[in-house]
């Protein structure tokens, strides 16, 4: 067994550890990869973590002296105690055991192993904390400030108070805000549609405020950037940065730190937190849980209830005359 990792947390250089493994190794690598790639259609960040979680183990099982094929439940446990050995916090080592078993069950189902032993993983149950949350009334005042922020025209103002606006009053991803197109908001229906983990298309209702503030962006301040930046803008990118490409998940964060810390007493956050305010805000409101879970895209009703802080019995409202915005 190899000695434990220091650190928290802390894996080696996975790259590293990949290029060292044998050729039939790194060929069940490659494969489990394209599996997840191509077939499961997951992104790219996930996609990562799966095969970095599949590399540490496997390079566990061969520095143990056994080849691929014997991979046991013994094997899988002795990997999660040197994880937990080197630091590994209990909601890492319960992903990674997740992870482990979307790994074993795929090889089992493709020959590689002769049966699944991740099926009898178990791993200590994660912590489930819930990230903050603006009250509503300073939800409110962090649109007020945008919108402050936006009323001398300045384009990268306006940017900014669409961007805030957007997602608070959808709660989609920083990812899928910056992945939307022009074409992507419906102004008619007051949608946007958007692309979510996996994959998967959603249509997502968004308010008036926010319909006031992407008319703002598109129709004085997105042709300034183009204009400022040479007039080379990002494809169809909905938001752009300041040279006129598709805006980064970086800036965007910047953005709703700065909007957020204008109001005093409101806690520093970023996109997720302004993701988790409009769920709890929307089933404050009335909303049910199953048109939350939609909304936000998740894949299980389990994930969206971690959003909840009233009872289930209080949703009853759909989005339209939940949302404080809508």
């Amino acid at each position: 067994m190899p000695p434990p990792r220091s650190g928290r947390a802390r894996r080696p250089d996975l790259r590293a550890l990949r290029a060292a493994l044998p050729e039939p190794v790194r060929a069940v690598v490659t494969a489990y990869e394209r599996h997840l790639r191509l077939e499961r259609g997951l992104s790219a960040h996930t996609v990562r973590a799966y095969v970095g979680d599949a590399v540490s183990l496997l390079g566990f099982v061969v520095d143990g002296g056994s080849e691929v094929a014997e991979l046991d439940l013994a094997r899988l446990r002795a990997w999660l105690a040197a994880q937990q050995s080197g630091g590994a916090s209990r909601t890492t080592l319960a992903r990674r055991a997740a992870s482990a078993r979307t790994f074993t069950a795929w090889a089992h189902r493709t020959g590689v192993l002769a049966t699944d032993p991740g099926g009898r993983l178990a791993a200590p149950r994660a912590h489930r904390t819930l990230p903050g949350v603006l009250r509503a009334g300073q939800a409110g005042e962090v649109m007020q400030a945008s919108a402050a922020g936006a009323a001398q025209r300045d384009p990268v103002a306006l940017r900014d108070r669409a961007i805030v606006e957007l997602l608070y009053a959808t709660g989609i991803r920083v990812s899928e805000l910056c992945g939307l197109d022009v074409g992507g908001a419906d102004f008619s229906r007051r949608v946007v549609t958007v692309l979510g983990k996996g994959g998967k298309e959603r249509v997502v209702p968004f308010g008036v405020p926010a319909a006031g503030a992407l008319t703002d962006w598109i129709d004085e301040g997105r042709p300034k950037i183009i204009a400022e930046s040479g007039g080379e803008s990002a494809e169809r990118a909905l938001f752009l940065g300041v040279r006129g490409k598709r805006v980064d998940p970086r800036a965007v964060r910047r953005v709703v730190h700065d909007a957020v810390t204008a109001v005093p007493g409101a806690l520093d956050m970023g996109p997720h937190g302004l993701r988790h305010s409009a769920a709890t805000h929307l089933l404050e409101g009335g909303a049910d849980l199953r048109s939350v879970q939609e909304l936000l895209g998740h894949a299980t009703l389990a994930t969206t209830q971690l959003y909840t802080h009233v009872t289930v019995d209080r949703l009853k409202a759909i989005h339209d005359r939940a949302h404080p915005r809508a």
